[in-house]
């Protein structure tokens, strides 16, 4: 087992920056655009075998030191009675969206054995075949809130933020919920294998520092408060814009922050208190550049990183589907091959 990228988490010495990339398994792969000309993400979440290898596909592929399970966020929110489907260019479509507290009261508990059997079934098989760690992932409470009160995807988040400011106790009995439903989701991914977690809060940047201290960051808590005797690294990635809520975040019982490409690794170290490994943060687009760019930017990230133990080479946000294959495998072998040669030297390269 290649441990890298677990001995990182714990921000401990390791002999190269391990890397991986969110959405990692996905469009920017010919194999994996065919799958999708037959399969839709969901049908492809159902059947574990066909999850599990295009789970493995980006690791044989990039060499990668993790793997990130083939999922969405959305899948647990069908066990607690949410209807929802992923739509084509849309993203998540919900047919019971929740506006009202009769909407969240009818809300049950998480039941992962029953209802995401096929999940964890995939974990299991991944557990079995991987020779590099397996992440597995939840929905924070706000984004998967973003989305099963707006009705879809929304870059205005107003029905989300009308339900917070103006029906506050309403809000907190939902997020509650959802906190709920996140922790007792991770808690059945480590019992089917998984070696380490990550939280994805993709959207609360859209708030301010102080709407995300009260609103969020109590539910935020409460889910890592519930996971903390799993002996496994957890993960919180914040999403885009969210350098100015990282302070508040000190106390998170978590192991790794991820940070998006706004805020430098130093930066995000000093606004965490330095308590935590930290993960990213390449602007996913600079894949678009040529390579001797791609490395420059690559590099500096690099060098800030490797300061202090406990760094993790990512992007800041997830691969765009026009991202080229080739181009990433190239920018592991560098990370991989940079790295190693400037922690077997004595002077810095």
């Amino acid at each position: 087992m290649n441990d890298r990228f677990l001995r990182a988490c714990r921000r401990e010495p390791v002999d190269r920056v391990p890397v991986w990339y969110m959405r990692q398994a996905g469009r920017y792969d010919p194999d994996y655009r065919k799958i999708k000309e037959k399969y839709s993400l969901l049908e492809i979440c159902r059947q574990p075998e066909l999850a599990a290898e295009v789970t493995m596909m980006p690791v044989r592929k990039l060499g990668v030191d993790a793997a990130i399970l083939y999922s969405d966020i959305m899948n647990p929110v069908a066990s607690i009675g949410i209807d929802f489907d992923i739509v084509k260019d849309v993203g998540p479509v919900i047919h019971n969206p929740v506006r009202s507290e009769a909407d969240v009261d009818r809300l049950t508990p998480i039941d992962a054995e029953r209802d995401l059997g096929h999940v964890l079934e995939t974990i299991r098989i991944l557990s079995r075949e991987l020779d590099v760690p397996l992440i597995t992932f939840a929905g924070a409470p706000f984004t998967l809130a973003s989305y099963i009160v707006e009705g879809r995807p929304s870059k205005s988040y107003m029905r989300t933020k009308a339900l917070m400011y103006g029906q506050p106790a309403v809000w907190h009995k939902l997020m509650a919920k959802l906190a709920d439903m996140a922790a007792a989701y991770l808690r059945a991914h480590k019992s089917s294998g998984a070696q380490a977690v990550q939280l994805f809060d993709s959207w609360v940047g859209a708030l301010a520092p102080h709407d995300f201290a009260e609103f969020v960051l109590p539910h935020v808590e409460s889910i890592f408060a519930q996971t903390a005797d799993l002996d496994i690294p957890k993960i919180y990635f914040p999403g885009v814009s969210s350098g100015e809520l990282l302070p508040y975040m000190k106390n998170l019982r978590a192991d790794v922050i991820g940070l998006d490409w706004r805020v430098s690794i130093a930066e995000g170290r000093s606004r965490t208190g330095g308590r935590f490994a930290v993960q990213g943060n390449l602007d996913p687009y600079v894949l678009t550049a040529p390579q001797d760019v791609i490395h420059a930017k690559a590099r500096a990230i690099l060098d800030e990183g490797m300061r202090e133990p406990g760094f993790i080479f990512n992007l800041g946000h997830g691969l765009f589907p026009e991202a080229s294959l080739d181009k990433l495998k190239e920018l592991t072998d560098f990370v991989h091959d940079y790295t190693a040669r400037k922690l077997a030297s004595e002077v810095p390269l």
